[in-house]
């Protein structure tokens, strides 16, 4: 950064940063570089010409090095500089890249920042000196000493256990290069996008780089890969019982993962996920370990929780800048544990433990995470929602406003050069959420080096002393989930049910962790009162548990199923069970041959909490109960003959809910203690998830068959009156939206109100679709996500009128809106058994019907059994829009993009799905294809739909426009004529 000075000049200093920076010159170096991590590559080129010292900050190659993750997507190829790499994703041309002009130098500009930035780059670690450390060693441990003295109570390195293994003489950096140098491994980085590399290109890259914070192998998919990897290792006796196993490949979170890293590599400072135990075994290198108790946040680190899913986020320098700049500061008693983990030795950390792992040398290891009925409560706890536990877990009672002050014993950091800028500010730095107790929350720094006295106060990592921070009044099935949580809410009730049903032994700790994660015991509670009040046998203790992966709680008893509607809240609860019982009485009117595959609806109501004792009041849809009424969710008067919450008002719900807020959204006071349920009538058999695998081809086809059949009754069932006074709150609810909302049809449109109300909630959707595709992420492709608004249709009328000149078709001669069920997949479609040497249409056997079983069988298929499709379930999200709809859940979920079931369920239907005759047709208007409407469909869902496409088609996340996946996944719609 520095002239050469000529030989006999006089030497005179001069600063030339405020000529250079102007009114940037209060800014510090680290807020500057910052900013300009955020810049796009061209616009850092454009700055650099602007300055001497805007040259040297744009030219850094951590910056280019962020920018270039930033860019990345997918495979990456390190050019030999992360400017030079840069370049080559922004396509410039490639004789401009390679130039060989010198870069220039400037005197006159000084800057501790990059200075010590530039230190942590081409620093070595081979002379550092690095004790054993304090870790304790064992050598020959017994499981039983293990569990006693170690397990989620202290880290442990323990030698011997990968003696026997391969991988200790085929794990070195030659033999993995020479055995899969082409395959491509996950790389870890700062950036959201998934990069990977090949590993002879990352082994490139790690013998040239000199980055302060390099890239490492961290692949958690490295089975699936290189499958032999798995055979060069076992997991240890310790820790092979793994609560995790009983979940499915696809459904159980990462567990395992592949290491490799160069020197100055490794990982900062963190808790394992969901609060995890893990070991960690290293077959090559020296790896420094430094570990605090659960609560301890370590000097430098900050941690904050989200006040609204409890999504936890740890803000920290990176491991060589911790070991570089923090740890000289801290006092011996404020020192973490420590030790030198050499080749071969496994070191055991365990639930809720900080750590932070520096890279010594080239090493590669291997690590799992896992859940044992030691740290099971622990796990169950984390997944909770809310987010003061969260914090208290992580940083104990500095998580707390009523807790010891992070900022007792304070030192003056100002002073010391080897602190940076960010440091600095940090130790004001303490966010203060107010929780709805009165309790407020946390979001905590630990600055000073004498802390260990005001952290270990009054904390104790026990899961009572924990779980005494849940907000026990939210609804668990109804509040948000954290992002960060390993798995999702469906998978988590999957889990716990799998484990229920799987480990009989253990159900006194299941049920706890059950009440934990899921508020088990209120919902139990419910239910207990539920049957008492209609006579029904009291709920064994095998029944105790919700069944299913939805979002409501659901038991299964003797004869019965009972649902209680807690999803989203009570209004849309009552939106759920009201819509449900109108159609089920529709159905018996008619008489439908529909009702005869939609389990029987013996008994519904509300069951309220008051006064610390539970109430129910009967209701089957009509009228408003007084409990109901005084929350005052409905305006206007209904008689006791109506349908309040019926269709039409749950279709003006939907669209009020599209467009408003979250926050406008709250249910009112009370309503947290109030809940609609349904008895219905227990089917036999099993759902389809648990047959799938084990359906022949014609027992599919069958299926396939069935739901044509059905959708066509569904579809031609005539819809509810749209009254007037349904119209009326329309409008209510219309004024409320903004301009923007209520420009979404055209004013000459001849839509009916029907029709109408779909295509304003649709619209509504469309308004904010770019914003949560980006939320839902991978596996979309992000090129896809930046093309969505030009691949939708800005009028979504065009979806439902004609644009050809003097065709004003009137949408009810062509098809009207019907009912849909909106929500087949494969644990709403249910099975019943028949002998395999009779017709599958005829009666099922009693034979094989057995008690104490998932769902009325026993949870193996008998052999010589086959399966029929007897009922549809759950038609709590029945609404009214386009047949096409219902479609998608069945194709992508039930079918998983099988083309020959689609087409078996379209021979079978035998409705119209397009609103169009053979003389309309035009390949040159894209909203006439039955593909383009599904694809818009997919795209505005509710759901991640698009997630379900990109993970079955996997070749098309390197689609290039939405075109292709439309005709790959849709394209067989185009062929179907309306009618068989």
């Amino acid at each position: 950064m520095m002239a050469n000075l000529q030989p006999g000049a006089p030497f005179e200093y001069r600063d030339r940063r405020h000529d250079a920076l102007g009114e940037l010159t209060v800014l510090p170096d680290e807020i500057i570089c910052s900013i300009l991590e955020n810049l796009a590559p061209r616009d850092v080129g454009r700055l650099s010409c602007v300055s001497s010292v805007m040259y040297i900050l744009c030219n850094e190659e951590p910056l280019w090095m962020s920018v270039c993750l930033k860019l990345a997507h997918g495979e990456l190829r390190y050019r030999g500089s992360w400017k030079k790499t840069a370049l080559y994703l922004e396509n410039v041309p490639v004789n401009y890249i390679e130039s060989d002009r010198s870069p220039l130098h400037f005197d006159g500009f000084n800057s501790l920042f990059l200075y010590r930035r530039l230190y942590r780059c081409h620093t070595t670690l081979d002379g550092f000196s690095m004790d054993s450390g304090n870790v304790e060693r064992k050598d020959g441990i017994s499981l039983e000493e293990f569990n006693c003295d170690y397990d989620v109570k202290k880290p442990v390195l323990l030698d011997g256990l990968a003696n026997a293994w391969p991988a200790r003489t085929s794990w070195t950096i030659d033999k993995l290069l020479l055995n899969h140098g082409n395959k491509a491994f996950r790389i870890s980085q700062k950036s959201a996008q998934k990069i990977s590399m090949k590993l002879k290109d990352y082994v490139t890259y790690m013998n040239i780089q000199h980055d302060e914070d390099p890239l490492y192998i961290f692949e958690d998919k490295f089975g699936e890969i290189a499958p032999g990897l798995l055979k060069d290792y076992h997991v240890p006796h310790l820790f092979q019982e793994d609560f995790f196993d009983v979940l499915d490949g696809d459904q159980r979170p990462p567990f395992r993962w592949l290491i490799i890293g160069p020197q100055r590599s490794g990982a900062s400072w963190h808790v394992d996920p969901a609060l995890t135990s893990a070991w960690n075994t290293l077959l090559c290198g020296r790896k420094r370990w430094a570990l605090y108790p659960p609560g301890k946040v370590p000097l430098g680190v900050t941690v904050h929780v989200n006040d609204e899913d409890g999504d936890v986020n740890v803000e920290t320098p990176s491991s060589l800048q911790w070991w570089l700049d923090f740890y000289p500061l801290l006092a011996d008693e404020d020192k973490p544990i420590e030790c030198t983990q050499l080749p071969g030795e496994t070191i055991f950390v365990p639930s809720g433990w900080w750590h932070c792992v520096l890279n010594l040398e080239t090493t590669v290891a291997v690590t799992q995470n896992f859940v044992n009925p030691k740290n099971f409560e622990f796990v169950c706890l984390d997944m909770a929602p809310g987010y003061r536990h969260k914090g208290v877990c992580r940083a104990g009672l500095l998580a707390l406003d009523d807790g010891p002050s992070v900022e007792a014993g304070m030192i003056d950091l100002c002073g010391k050069d080897d602190v940076g800028y960010s440091d600095l500010t940090r130790k004001e730095k303490r966010m203060k959420i107010q929780q709805e107790d009165g309790l407020p929350q946390h979001g905590t720094t630990n600055e000073s080096p004498r802390y260990s006295d005001v952290q270990k106060r009054d904390f104790c990592y026990d899961i009572d002393f924990l779980a005494m921070f849940l907000n026990k009044d939210k609804d668990h099935y109804n509040a948000p989930w954290a992002s960060g949580n390993c798995i999702g809410p469906r998978e988590m009730r999957e889990w716990l049910f799998r484990l229920w049903v799987g480990k009989p032994g253990m159900r006194e700790l299941i049920w706890k962790g059950a009440c934990l994660a899921l508020s088990a015991d209120k919902w139990y509670n419910c239910l207990r009162n539920i049957c008492m009040f209609h006579n029904l046998p009291h709920p064994t203790d095998d029944q105790k548990l919700p069944v299913g992966t939805g979002s409501n709680p659901v038991y299964l008893m003797a004869d019965h199923v009972v649902k209680i509607f807690v999803e989203d809240g009570l209004e849309n609860s009552l939106y759920c069970l009201g819509s449900e019982l109108e159609f089920y009485t529709l159905l018996c009117k008619l008489n439908s041959s529909l009702r005869n595959y939609m389990p029987e609806i013996l008994s519904s109501g509300i069951i309220y909490l008051e006064d610390g004792s539970f109430t129910v009041v009967p209701w089957d849809g009509q009228g408003l109960p007084k409990v109901i009424a005084e929350c005052n969710l409905l305006p206007g008067t209904y008689g006791k003959d109506s349908f309040p919450f019926g269709l039409w008002s749950k279709k003006q719900y939907e669209l009020r809910r599209a467009g408003t807020s979250p926050a406008d959204l709250a249910c009112p006071a009370g309503s947290s203690v109030i809940w609609p349920y349904v008895i219905t009538k227990r089917c036999e058999g099993k759902i389809y998830a648990q047959l799938r695998d084990k359906l022949s081809w014609k027992e599919a086809l069958n299926l396939a068959s069935f739901l044509g059949e059905q959708l066509h009754d569904l579809h031609l069932l005539p819809l509810p009156p749209f009254s007037a006074e349904i119209s009326d709150i329309g409008r209510k609810v219309e004024s409320k939206f903004d301009d923007s909302c209520m420009e979404v049809l055209p004013g000459n449109s001849k839509i009916s109100a029907e029709w109408e109300i779909f295509i304003r909630a649709l619209s509504s959707k469309r308004m904010g679709v770019s914003r949560r595709l980006r939320n839902w992420g991978d596996p979309i492709p992000d090129a896809l996500i930046k093309r969505v608004d030009e691949y939708l249709p800005n009028d979504l009328t065009k979806f439902l009128t004609s644009s050809f000149s003097g065709d004003e078709a009137n949408v009810e001669e062509n098809c009207k809106p019907s009912w849909i069920h909106s929500d087949i997949m494969d644990d709403n479609i249910h099975m019943e058994s028949c002998s395999g040497d009779s017709d599958c249409n005829g009666k099922a056997v009693d034979e094989v019907v057995g008690n104490g079983s998932l769902n009325g069988h026993k949870n193996e298929v008998e052999e010589g059994i086959s399966w029929r499709p007897s009922h549809i379930l759950d038609f709590s999200d029945l609404t009214v829009g386009d047949p096409l709809y219902d479609v998608i859940p069945i194709y992508l979920d039930v079918f998983r993009g099988d083309t020959s079931l689609l087409k078996q369920l379209l021979q079978s239907y035998k409705l119209p799905l397009s609103r169009w005759t053979s003389q309309h047709e035009s390949e040159g208007i894209k909203t006439r294809r039955l593909s383009y409407r599904a694809m818009c469909y997919c795209i505005l869902h509710d759901e991640n739909i698009l997630g379900a496409i990109f993970t079955i088609w996997k070749e098309l996340r390197k689609a290039e426009s939405w075109e292709e996946v439309e005709r790959v996944v849709w394209g067989e719609l185009n062929s179907y004529n309306n009618f068989s």
